[in-house]
């Protein structure tokens, strides 16, 4: 497993949390007591890990020889709130999946 690779999934579950964060200061500012001190904690937060999960996404394309569909994916997934924690664990799957296959193809040599 790469650096990259831990990385990515550090940085995946670190996006997913800000955005609670960012979600729950949104939700206090607009609806609950009109304060914007979530907002303005949590957005530079949540801003930060965004730009470190888009780039360990681009370390980890090129460490792990992800296809292109799966970067693109990986990097779209940003966008919407906690897709970043499913996209983690779509890799997380595929990668074991992928070691599981290669385990069951070496055993039958």
């Amino acid at each position: 497993m790469s650096s990259a690779y831990r990385w990515f999934r550090v940085a995946a579950i670190a996006e997913g949390i800000s955005w609670a964060g960012l979600l729950a200061g949104m939700f206090f500012k607009y609806v609950v007591v009109e304060n914007e001190i979530g907002v303005q904690i949590f957005g530079p937060i949540h801003g930060g890990i965004f730009l470190v999960y888009l780039v360990t996404v681009l370390a980890a394309w090129r460490a792990e020889r992800w296809t292109f569909t799966t970067t693109i994916l990986g990097l779209a997934s940003a966008i919407p709130p906690f897709m970043t924690v499913w996209f983690e664990r779509r890799v997380v799957r595929e990668r074991a999946a992928a070691v599981s296959d290669t385990s069951a193809a070496v055993g039958a040599a």
